[in-house]
């Protein structure tokens, strides 16, 4: 049976478009559309959705206040947010996952890239994951990954020093449960944390900016060249891979250009890789939900050289069970902690000033 899908936008063409894209997989079905909020909550008090592609900015009724709606009346239909690609479209993209939405998509420029085949995919695998559906492709990709490297050796003793950095890689569903992480992390934090949240370019620094206002830990877009310090928080910015490098005493930011690996931009393997080099004794690795394996090859490449300490979120409070799994399969998981024990683990194994 396939799922139904209720499309929301005031642009008739944009409908017309999100239409043709769900209608053209068969797993999937456009059952009705809405041109603005009102008509849209209309149907979801009477009627039975399996997920909802909502636009933000509308007349009568936009899509944050939709959100609310939902929210106060308890009506748990998953949401796909599609956002412009603005300042303002990022803080209201953020805004909806606090509200209660799935996940969001970037809205495209044109109708050039309406009809792209990248807006086409990333729709689609947003929309599976909000409707719980797995591509056949996925889990033997998953699972190739974990064949492949099960094998490896991995630093497993307790690191002797304290100088000990928290590396985290999340991607859907990651952002909101960011907010039931990194808010509760000390202020005197022993290490810095670096993250990578899968994330289209110009986002980040809008969900940096809001989860700083919400922390002990400072929280900030990473910049290049940035002196990594302890009780910090640096995001990767979306379309941008990051490293960490070693300079003189310190560790720095180090801006990565590489096209994007398996479509990842920002990709955590980079991240974690990056780190077989560094000279810290320890290195925390998180990993929190997401679709895929992004992670799993870097932490498993890390720890041949150096000791690591492996958290992952657990299955019944990831949103998309994928990237936790992985590496879980591949064995070298010390903890699996449900999503709001997770800054609690972290800071168990760093350590408070």
């Amino acid at each position: 049976m396939k799922s139904n899908i209720l499309i929301v936008d005031d642009s008739a063409l944009l409908r017309r478009v999100e239409c043709d894209i769900i209608n053209s997989d068969n797993k999937l079905q456009a059952t009705d559309t809405c041109k603005d909020g009102l008509e849209a909550l209309e149907k979801l008090r009477t009627q039975k959705y399996d997920a909802v592609i909502l636009d933000i900015n509308m007349p009568r009724m936009n899509g944050l206040e939709v959100l609310s709606h939902l929210q106060k009346e308890s009506i748990k239909t998953p949401v796909v947010v599609v956002s412009t690609l603005t300042i303002e479209g990022a803080d209201e993209a953020i805004k909806s996952l606090e509200l209660g939405a799935f996940d969001f998509v970037t809205k495209p420029n044109n109708i050039i890239e309406a009809k792209g085949n990248q807006f086409k995919e990333t729709l689609l695998r947003v929309v599976y994951a909000a409707v719980r559906i797995t591509p056949a492709h996925s889990a033997s990709r998953n699972l190739t990954v974990v064949e492949k490297k099960a094998g490896a050796i991995v630093n497993k003793h307790k690191a002797a020093g304290s100088n000990k950095i928290v590396a985290i890689a999340s991607s859907t569903g990651g952002p909101k449960a960011l907010q039931s992480v990194i808010p509760f992390l000390p202020a005197e934090l022993l290490a810095p944390v670096v993250l990578v949240q899968h994330m289209p370019a110009g986002f980040t620094k809008s969900m940096a900016e809001r989860l700083n206002e919400l922390s002990q830990v400072q929280v900030k877009e990473a910049s290049n060249g940035e002196v990594l310090k302890n009780g910090v928080v640096y995001i990767a910015p979306g379309g941008t891979h990051i490293a960490i490098k070693k300079s003189g005493a310190s560790h720095v930011i180090s801006f990565n250009d590489m096209p994007p690996i398996s479509g990842l931009k920002p990709c955590a393997n980079i991240m974690f890789d990056s780190l077989t080099s560094s000279n810290y004794d320890e290195v925390v690795c998180v990993v929190l939900t997401g679709m895929g394996a992004d992670g799993t090859n870097g932490i498993l490449s890390l720890g041949k050289s150096k000791p690591i300490y492996v958290i992952a979120q657990d299955e019944k409070s990831s949103v998309v069970y994928g990237m936790p799994r992985a590496i879980y399969e591949a064995g070298v998981v010390d903890e699996v902690v449900t999503l709001s024990d997770v800054a609690k683990a972290i800071t168990k194994n760093v350590g408070v000033k």
